[in-house]
Order: C-alpha cells, then sequence, then structure tokens
C-alpha cells in the first residue's frame, strides 16, 4: 500500500470572497484567518463573540496537486480524511465526491476515474455548523446542557465548541486531521484485532486480521512479527491465529509495577509480493471492572491482572478550543505532569473528541488507566435511520482504534446522560427517552461485542449499571457528586459518603495573575467585571468561590492576593474528599476530580492551566495520590459549628491519623504528630511505629485534644520510613480566617537547583512563585514550622522570585 499525504498549498477563503489565503493543513478555520490577520485572539477579553459571528458564514479550502504516479499507477485510489470537523462537501476535479457530517470519524472515497496525471483540484466547503443547528432546531428539538448552544446535539462535533460551563462559545471548522491518497492493488489489511487470553506462565494472542481484496482472491497469506520489551523479535509464518507467549512480561498501572510492551506487525502477502503491513503495540495484562455483591452494595472497580486498585486522577478535556494548537509534545506534556502528580488513571470527557493516538500511546508508556467515554454528553439525540448508521460507524471505528491499547481500561457510553435523562431534564418525547435505552444499552453494547469484547463496556457515567437504576446511586457503580459546589455544601460534607468510584467532584478556582493578563487589561481585574465573568462560563461562579472564601478566610485586598486564596480553597476541598475515600480504602475504590486542565485561559476546576501553570490543586494531588499517605480526619470548629455565635458550643478537637498504602508491598513507617502553637512551640506529641499492608489503608487511635486555644493552636503529622521524612502537612481546628497566625517573615533563596524557604512562625500554604509564575517545583503550597524548607526546580527560571502564606490573606 502506498500513501501520499496532501498537506501543502492548500488555500482558503470565506464563501463569497475573492481573495485566497494560504492555509495550513492540519489545521482550522480560526487558525488560518488568525494567521493571515482576518481574526484578532479569539481568547484575547471578548473577542470570542466576534470569533463565533464568522461562523455563521461557509469556508472553502482549495488544494491544486500532483498525484505520485506510483499511486495512480495501482488498481485502487482512495482519497482519505482522518478527520473533518464537520459538515463537509468534497469535490475533486469539480465533480462532487462526498458529504460529511461528523468530526469523529475518517471517510474514504474511491478516485481513481477522478484522478489526472497533472494537476488535480480538491475542493471542501464547510457549511456553517451554527447556522446548520438553527435549522435543525426547528425540525426536531433536542435539549442539553444550558451552557452550550440551542441544538449542538444535532451535530456530531465536540460539544463542547458550543461552549460549556468551562468552555467558549467557538466552534471552528475545517480539515483537523491529516489528508492523503492511498493507493493499493489485490488488497490491504484493513484491521488487525488481538485478544489476550492469559494462563500461568504465558500469554496466547488471538488476531483477527480483516482485509480489504480489490478482487476476491484466494491464496493470501499473512505473517506475524512479535517484538518483545528488549527488542527479542518471533517471526510467526502460515497466516497464524494465535502466538504464543512465554514467560510474559506483565504491564501494570503506574504505582503497581513496570510498562512493557509488545509490538504485534502483521504482513500481509501475496505469493512473495509484500501488499501491506500493519503494527500494534500492546501490553499484557488483563482488565475490567471488579462488580461484586457486598455488604455495602455492589463493589466497583479497576482490576488488574486481578488486583484491584484505588484508581486516582482526574477527568481530561480537550487541550484547547482550536484543535490545530494540539500536538504530540504537548499532550505528552500533560500526561506526564500526571504521573508527577501521582496519577494512575485518567478519564477521557464524553463531550469533546476522541484524542489523537499519540494520547493513548503515551498512556500505554506511563502506566495512566484510561476511562473512555464515547462522545455523548448531556443531551439528548434524536435517532433516525440515518443518526443510528452514523453512530455505529463512529463508534466502532474508534472502539477499533483503541481497544489493542494497555491503557484502557473501559468504555464508557456517555457523560451523564442516564441521570438527567431519569430526572426528565433535557427529554422532549416519551421517544427520545426510548432511544436512550436503545443507543447505550443495544446498540454499543452489541457494537462492543463484535468489536472489542475483552474491553468492559458501562452505559453511562454516572451510573449503577444502566436501565435508570438509581443512576448515581452512592452504593454502587460510579458517582458524581457536585453538592460541595453546587450544593453549596461545606468541605466536610465529603466525609458523609462512601462512594464506590467518584468519577467526577470538583471546585473551582481563579488561575494565577500571569494567566490572568494574558485575557486582561489592567481595568479588568476584578472577579466581577465583565471580562472576568467572561472567562467564567459557570453561572455565579466567581460568587460561589467569594461565598466559600468568607467561611474560610480573611477578606483579600488584593487582587493576587484573591486569586491565590481561591486555589488554597479549591485544593483544600478536593483533599477532604479524596483523603477520606482513600481512608475507606475497600469500599471507595476511585477518586476522580474534575478536572485536569483547560481548554483556554479561564476561571475553572482545572488543577492545570491552559498556560501549563499547576495551581495549588496539582501539587495537593501530588500529596494526596501518593502512594503512601499519611492524612488526617480532624474535628474542630469547621466539622461542627462554624459559627461563632452559636450557643452552648461544644466543640472537639482531636485527630485521627491514617495511612493508605497503595502499593504492592508492606510499608514499615513511622508516624509522629505535634500539637504545636502559632510560632511553633511543641506542647504535645506522640508517635506509632507500624506496618501498613500492601493495598490497604489502616487508622491509628483518635486523639482528643482537650482545653486548648484553637485559634492559637495547630496540629503537624508527619510519617517517616527508613529515617527519612516522606510526608507532612497540618491542620488547623478553626477556620484558618479565626487562627492567629503569627507572621512568618518568609522569605526564599536560591541555592543551585534548589530553592530555601525560611520561616520565622508557623506557616500555612507556603506559594514560591517567580516572576513568570510557572515553576514546577518538587513541592509548592506546603505547610510548614519554623525554620527551612528546601525544594527541587524541576522547570521554569528563578527570577523574581517571592513567597506568600495564608498569612497574608487579609
Amino acid at each position: 500500500m502506498k500513501q501520499q499525504f496532501l498537506h501543502q498549498g492548500w488555500q482558503m477563503h470565506r464563501l463569497g470572497d475573492s481573495v485566497q489565503l494560504p492555509a495550513v493543513v492540519p489545521g482550522s478555520v480560526y487558525a488560518d484567518l488568525m494567521a493571515n490577520g482576518k481574526l484578532e485572539d479569539p481568547f484575547w477579553r471578548d473577542n470570542e463573540d466576534a470569533a463565533l459571528a464568522l461562523m455563521e458564514d461557509d469556508y472553502v479550502y482549495t488544494l491544486t496537486f500532483v498525484p505520485d504516479a506510483k499511486i495512480l499507477s495501482e488498481e485502487l485510489v482512495l482519497l482519505r480524511f482522518d478527520g473533518l470537523d464537520t459538515i463537509a462537501d468534497i469535490e475533486l476535479n469539480g465533480t462532487p465526491i462526498g458529504h460529511t457530517k461528523n468530526q469523529h470519524r475518517s471517510y474514504e472515497f474511491e478516485v481513481g476515474d477522478l484522478l489526472g496525471g497533472g494537476e488535480n483540484v480538491l475542493k471542501v466547503t464547510f457549511r456553517s455548523p451554527t447556522r446548520y443547528i438553527k435549522e435543525m432546531q426547528q425540525v426536531v428539538k433536542v435539549g442539553g446542557s444550558s451552557d452550550a448552544m440551542d441544538g449542538f446535539a444535532h451535530l456530531r462535533k465536540a460539544h463542547c465548541m458550543f461552549g460549556w460551563d468551562w468552555g467558549p462559545h467557538l466552534p471552528d471548522a475545517g480539515i483537523w486531521r491529516p489528508v492523503s491518497l492511498i493507493g493499493f492493488h489485490t488488497a490491504r489489511i484493513s484491521d488487525v484485532a488481538i485478544f489476550q487470553r492469559h494462563a500461568k506462565d504465558c500469554v496466547t494472542l488471538l488476531l483477527d486480521v480483516q482485509s480489504d481484496q480489490v478482487h476476491n482472491k484466494r491464496g493470501l497469506s499473512y505473517t506475524v512479527t512479535l517484538t518483545d520489551p528488549e527488542g527479542q523479535e518471533t517471526v510467526f509464518s502460515d497466516s497464524p491465529e494465535s502466538v504464543l507467549v512465554e514467560h510474559p512480561k506483565l504491564w501494570w498501572p503506574h504505582g503497581y509495577g513496570d510498562q512493557p510492551l509488545y509490538r504485534v506487525k502483521v504482513s500481509l502477502f501475496d505469493g512473495e509480493e509484500l501488499l501491506d503491513e500493519k503494527e500494534k503495540r500492546i501490553g499484557l495484562r488483563t482488565m475490567t471492572m471488579h462488580r461484586e455483591k457486598d455488604e455495602y452494595g455492589e463493589s466497583f472497580a479497576t482490576e488488574v491482572n486481578g488486583v484491584q486498585i484505588f484508581a486516582m486522577g482526574a477527568d481530561y478535556i480537550p487541550e484547547d478550543n482550536l484543535l490545530s494548537r494540539v500536538n504530540p509534545a504537548r499532550t505528552r506534556k500533560l500526561l506526564e505532569q500526571c504521573v508527577a502528580a501521582n496519577f494512575n488513571s485518567i478519564r477521557v470527557w464524553g463531550g469533546g473528541y476522541y484524542p489523537n493516538d499519540d494520547f493513548y500511546d503515551s498512556c500505554d508508556e506511563l502506566g495512566l488507566v484510561v476511562w473512555q467515554d464515547l462522545m455523548f454528553a448531556c443531551a439528548v439525540y434524536e435517532l433516525s435511520d440515518d443518526f443510528e448508521q452514523e453512530i455505529i460507524a463512529e463508534v466502532a471505528e474508534n472502539v477499533r482504534r483503541l481497544a489493542h491499547h494497555a491503557s484502557l481500561g473501559l468504555i464508557c457510553g456517555n457523560n451523564e446522560m442516564e441521570m438527567f435523562v431519569d430526572q426528565g431534564e433535557w427529554v422532549q418525547s416519551f421517544k427520545q427517552k426510548a432511544d436512550y435505552i436503545k443507543m447505550y444499552e443495544y446498540i454499543f453494547p452489541k457494537i462492543m461485542r463484535q468489536v472489542a469484547p475483552d474491553v468492559f463496556y458501562w452505559p453511562a457515567s454516572p451510573s449503577s449499571g444502566g436501565s435508570f437504576d438509581a443512576p448515581n446511586d452512592p452504593n454502587r457503580g460510579d458517582v458524581h457528586y457536585w453538592e460541595v459546589w453546587h450544593g453549596n455544601q461545606p468541605f466536610s460534607a465529603y466525609r458523609d459518603y462512601y462512594f464506590r468510584y467518584a468519577s467526577e467532584f470538583g471546585f473551582q478556582s481563579f488561575p494565577t495573575l500571569k494567566t490572568v493578563e494574558a485575557f486582561t487589561l489592567p481595568e479588568d481585574r476584578n472577579v466581577f467585571s465583565y471580562i472576568m465573568e467572561k472567562h467564567q462560563r459557570n453561572h455565579a461562579a466567581n460568587g460561589k468561590i467569594m461565598n466559600y472564601l468568607y467561611q474560610t478566610y480573611r477578606y483579600p485586598t488584593d487582587f493576587a492576593v484573591l486569586l491565590y486564596a481561591s486555589q488554597m480553597l479549591q485544593a483544600t476541598a478536593i483533599q477532604y474528599g479524596v483523603e477520606h475515600w482513600r481512608r475507606n480504602r475497600g469500599r471507595c475504590m476511585g477518586a476522580i476530580y474534575w478536572q485536569l486542565n483547560d481548554c483556554w485561559p479561564v476561571a475553572s476546576w482545572s488543577s492545570i492551566d491552559y498556560f501549563g501553570r499547576w495551581k495549588a490543586l496539582h501539587y495537593f494531588a501530588k500529596r494526596f495520590f501518593a502512594p503512601v499517605l499519611l492524612s488526617c480526619c480532624e474535628e474542630g470548629t469547621m466539622t461542627q459549628q462554624p459559627n461563632v455565635n452559636a450557643e452552648n458550643q461544644q466543640i472537639e478537637t482531636s485527630i485521627r491519623l491514617n495511612v493508605s498504602n497503595e502499593t504492592m508491598e508492606a510499608q514499615d513507617v513511622v508516624v509522629r504528630y505535634a500539637l504545636c502553637d502559632n510560632e511553633g512551640t511543641v506542647l504535645e506529641s506522640g508517635e506509632e511505629v507500624l506496618c501498613v499492608e500492601a493495598l490497604s489503608a489502616v487508622w491509628l487511635p483518635k486523639v482528643i485534644f482537650s482545653a486548648i486555644d484553637l485559634h492559637r493552636v495547630h496540629c503537624r503529622y508527619e510519617l517517616w520510613q527508613q529515617g527519612a521524612l516522606v510526608s507532612s502537612h497540618s491542620v488547623l481546628f478553626c477556620a484558618p480566617k479565626h487562627f492567629d497566625f503569627a507572621d512568618p517573615k518568609l522569605t526564599v533563596r536560591l541555592e543551585g537547583e534548589e530553592l530555601v524557604v525560611t520561616a520565622a512562625a508557623y506557616a500555612k500554604g507556603v506559594e514560591i512563585r517567580n516572576e513568570n509564575e510557572d515553576l514546577i517545583l518538587s513541592d509548592n503550597y506546603f505547610d510548614m514550622e519554623t525554620g527551612e524548607r528546601r525544594v527541587r526546580i524541576l522547570s521554569g527560571e528563578p527570577k523574581g522570585l517571592a513567597v506568600r502564606s495564608v498569612y497574608d490573606i487579609r
């Protein structure tokens, strides 16, 4: 098989305009308009509105090209588009050859009879997505998220491009993935499915090799070349339907073992002639979700090689609203930062698009278990015959593409639709509710059985298993919990629930000042300004942040300090949930917070902002997802009675420590605590030596502190192993706003590749930053006692260093 990419020499124009502009393919309309000075940055201030208006028009992409003579000489020549966004009419040399309306799939057209040996003209006209959904909404009304444009569900296009409660209304268009000519004769490999059957000290690989034949021809054969992780090749001839791997090296998620990968190459022959080759990289492992009735309800845990792991990670959304800006290096860096924060899992949310292969390749290499939503989110769909055929093609293609990846943990039918359809949200007719069951509990499971029978399928997130059977049940399946944040419940409300698997929960914060400066003028820098609210897509959320802030901290009189305070709020909120669930390992087996990243500079639930800057939450995640975690369930005013004027206050001040061991080996640890005053003087202390079994969590006895000044006393707790301090943190027994912090007089200095922070008194939430606010450190936003703390610089220039803490929120 031969392939010629058609990426050079494209031009584009708005339909009706005469001026042709140079275009980049793969790319997008917005990217090309920006590159040609026809569109200002849509992320700057409220430029989004002008960019949105441009999508009322149609855009034409044109390429004049000369086909490779070797391709023209083949029996069958195809024009292949790996991705068109979204409504496209395609012409070759003036002849219409196709109409597409699904961003999430590829298309091939036979063009051998239309191509000439000289110059050929390919034209792709993209129709307005906003005009289309308006017109279709007049025909059949479909409901969906109120944060997105009305009728967005009519298009198989990344839903979040039409707006979300963290994303702009920027429904871009264009040739967003590669386009090429493909030529072959006799046959080509269309797919290689690989199924694993594990036995003692061996794995059998079952192969299903599919081919497209130009003519029905007998005598085709293939060989299989298996390359092990050390590069040793074994060739299997005579079209084997299975190959045996002896003494297999098993693939494990990050934190549980290594990630050895094998390569399986299938070579298709006609006699001695090599026709085509296809190679896939696999990891040898079993992977499913363990579901078993128990005393609490039914378990729901990721099980790898027979071991149930506690899933730790975050929800991933598209990395940029302009998809042409996403590239393998950027994706790899983001996923590496997940591993740096001790993730072992990541959920690909269903309102974006199916990521490129490099995303899953990186997850394979890094050991990140992927929860993969199908691209259906927060909407109800009208199931017509055409729509059914469209989504069957989409799902089958993408599941085939992903099924072999070692990192693929499960395929999930949709995001939040079972729950909301059950509640009557978005549904316009009884038919639409019936269509829900047809899609997610009949059509998609049937596809899974046909193309990926070994991959676990889950109908929705959240769900208890389908059929509208209590889809957000805290005792079965996965749960989305939003009472903290949307429900205005205090952080301690997380401790009221023992979910089996929390796949969504979150809390917002503002990005850092340098990120805010990227979309504002100085006069915009007030959280209730028009521009700041344009970059806050969750209605009234800036006020919600301020509401939680008043409950926790003093009022910041400086804008930059307010941004910092919001990040401390966010990090503390998520810490409350994750540490509680990890303390209850076995009953709860997953904590996937919303959300990992942003698609533009915005106030949101992310732990890494659009520019890659780590918020406080990402540093907290590195600590609360640590393989060996010491956490504290404290009691004080914030868990009992935050009202300082309540009568007959009987406030218990206590701690109960817990060690969570999410490793495959028992851990010998020393746990120490110290009750200290605001300047660090130790008032009371304790120590316990214990062995924590693998994959377990162990409680230490409760310690009650009586007759203390809860406004001047805090508790520090530490975990030591082999004489080294592994982790440390502290808790207060009152709201930080009521704590009598002494001025820690923080300073920071550079010594080689380390930063040294000094404190004259106890300091909470110590943040080190440089002038560009892009430092990534071995630790940050930490608590410290009087003395010095050293951290390593992982990236960023240590210029313009500054340091602050919760003491400065005033």
